[in-house]
């Protein structure tokens, strides 16, 4: 147990009760992990634990467990039981007032038990989520949810109820979340899971419907029809709540999906053969991408008379690249996928030769780099327009970037292997994207002279299936192996996902992008140094076993053996043990 908790007997029962809900595989260990984290991480003494429900993660019901918890302590130890603070407090001001005896006391004030409006979102939500195994560790993902809970909901899940409105039926999820019915979970896809309090809710639900023969609520991933009705009074008597009644439509049950597509127990992957008629190669321009602040629609425009118009949008990674879009938007849905596109293996970063000299003096171009790496894309095209520098040719300055651009296309293209493309200008760079565009749909939508299918075969990985940006580099690995000829890819929502830099990082990634921050640690070089020492503890306490004489060369000589561009001079060495050796 921590000593530094300022509650040690509080932190150590949801301990008590973390454990045993990973023993059971039981999907209440996220919500007692970050019960966990928030107890353990809070300076303040709590008097009574239900103070505790100000941390996040910790609910009135958790607060009840842990009160029932210490009154045992407290009886077990022969001693005195903690005043609930309103109590306390109460009794504090009737004293003060005199008139704790003239005046009868208040009726403490029920709490009335969560209870959705019948076909809600929140309703329908619950409906959808009570269709899984109570003690099942699944959970489903948005297309699931809102696939399951729209027959219930009288609202739409996806388009706003009036055009001047933004919401949906399905910003209900972030009430449900607040109130810690639902809990999220997952990455790269983000699924969904009812709480234990989101299961009392269902039952509550579940127990008001009346007893008939025309069946029962479908809950627990049980199937049959049933249709019962329950009036106002009866909800309110079952209940306590003033809140509308509660009908029980037909529950549906979850998807087969969503076993089929589980991650396999070994970490494969099976991906799903897309047919070439079933999309067609859509152009995705960032929004970024403009002419000028006045001139945004400019290239827009320009590529739209070509023939290929693109979509535009904020992309998490590059400035340009292409999908697969498919004819019928429900496509994905039947494996369980989110929207109606899969990325292709094609990826754009477009550098006006301004932007890649400030980019390279400021570390965005290595950082990047390092990010079109990671993302397992295999066609990284590096766009730069107007290579010939702006300004006097027989300036010293005007040398010196232009040695600095040659030298970073030449690391770009031998190093990083990415296929460089040099355009004049940016009506060069619009003509060349459309070529692009109409190349891409040959290779997979258009059939041969001979009439065979397209030349490239299009396959899905399931993003259910992943469970790391890790897993998804691995398993790409393995089956270009297998099939160089075959485009494997995911969907566009997960591959931003992946790719996002506000996403969940793992250790690993925080590590590599701290070494990066130092000038001249490239990414070749961060992944040898993270190699011998995995994690920012090991590579500190490197530094701390030796004299602060010798960390200076440390990482040159235990690297020696590189050579090219991972080899770490001196130099170098010297300025990463002045950032990471330095004591105290």
């Amino acid at each position: 147990m921590s000593e530094t908790c300022a509650n040690p007997l509080l932190l150590g029962w949801i301990k008590e009760w973390l454990d045993e809900a990973r023993e059971r595989n039981s999907k209440g260990a996220i919500v007692y992990k970050k019960a966990y984290e928030s107890m353990k991480a809070c300076p303040l003494v709590f008097q009574h634990p239900s103070e505790a429900q100000q941390l996040n993660g910790i609910g009135p019901k958790l607060c009840d467990r842990l009160t029932e918890k210490l009154k045992a302590y407290c009886e077990e130890n022969a001693l005195p039981m903690p005043e609930h603070p309103q109590k306390s407090a109460s009794s504090k001001r009737a004293s003060d007032e005199g008139t704790a005896e003239s005046q009868p006391a208040k009726k403490p004030r029920k709490a009335r038990p969560y209870v959705p409006t019948l076909r809600s979102g929140p309703y329908a939500l619950i409906l959808a989520l009570a269709t899984l195994n109570e003690n099942s560790s699944q959970g489903l993902t948005k297309a699931q949810l809102i696939d399951l809970a729209q027959p219930n909901c009288d609202s739409s899940f996806t388009a706003p109820a009036e055009s001047s409105k933004f919401h949906t039926a399905w910003s209900s999820m972030k009430t449900l979340l607040q109130k810690e019915i639902v809990y999220d979970f997952g990455r790269p896809l983000k699924k969904y899971a009812l709480t234990e309090e989101g299961w009392e809710v269902a039952r509550r639900m579940k127990k008001v419907a009346l007893p008939s023969n025309q069946g029962t609520l479908a809950f627990g991933n049980q199937s049959g029809p049933g249709t019962t009705h329950t009036g106002d009074s009866q909800l309110r008597d079952s209940l306590g709540d003033n809140s509308t009644e509660v009908v029980d439509e037909e529950a549906p049950t979850a998807h087969n999906d969503t076993q089929r597509w589980e991650p396999a127990p070994d970490g494969t992957v099976t991906p799903i053969t897309i047919p070439p008629d079933s999309f067609t190669v859509q152009l995705v321009l960032d929004n970024r991408e403009v002419r000028s602040s006045k001139d945004r629609d400019y290239i827009t425009n320009e590529l739209h008379k070509k023939g290929a118009s693109p979509e535009v949008r904020a992309l998490e990674l590059g400035d340009v690249m292409w999908v697969a879009k498919f004819h019928n938007p429900m496509f994905l849905s039947q494996y369980g996928e989110e929207g109606d596109e899969v990325m292709l293996d094609w990826i754009v970063e477009r550098k006006r030769i301004d932007d890649l000299i400030s980019s390279m003096k400021d570390g965005r171009f290595h950082e990047q780099k390092f990010r079109l790496r990671r993302s397992g894309v295999k066609n990284v095209i590096y766009l730069i327009e107007e290579f010939t520098v702006p300004s006097d040719p027989n300036s010293a300055m005007a040398g010196k970037y232009n040695e600095m651009v040659a030298s970073a296309i030449a690391s770009t293209q031998v190093v990083n292997g990415y296929f460089v493309k040099r355009t004049k200008n940016l009506d060069d760079t619009i003509q060349y994207l459309a070529r692009m565009t109409l190349l891409l749909r040959r290779m997979f939508n258009s059939p041969s002279a001979t009439g065979e299918p397209a030349s490239n075969t299009l396959s899905l990985i399931p993003s259910r299936q992943l469970t790391s940006s890790q897993s998804y580099l691995t398993a790409l690995e393995r089956l270009r192996t297998e099939s160089p000829k075959t485009t494997y890819a995911v969907t566009f929502s997960t591959f931003s996902a992946l790719t996002s830099k506000s996403d969940v990082l793992t250790l690993r990634d925080v590590f590599l992008k701290m070494l990066m921050c130092i000038r001249g640690v490239t990414g070749e070089k961060a992944l040898e140094i993270q190699r011998r020492w995995p994690t920012p503890q090991t590579f500190i306490r490197a530094f701390e076993e030796l004299d602060p004489k010798d960390r200076e060369n440390m990482v040159s000589e235990r690297m020696n053996t590189l050579v090219g561009r991972k080899k770490i001079a001196k130099v170098l060495s010297k300025k990463i043990a002045e950032v990471w050796g330095e004591d105290g």
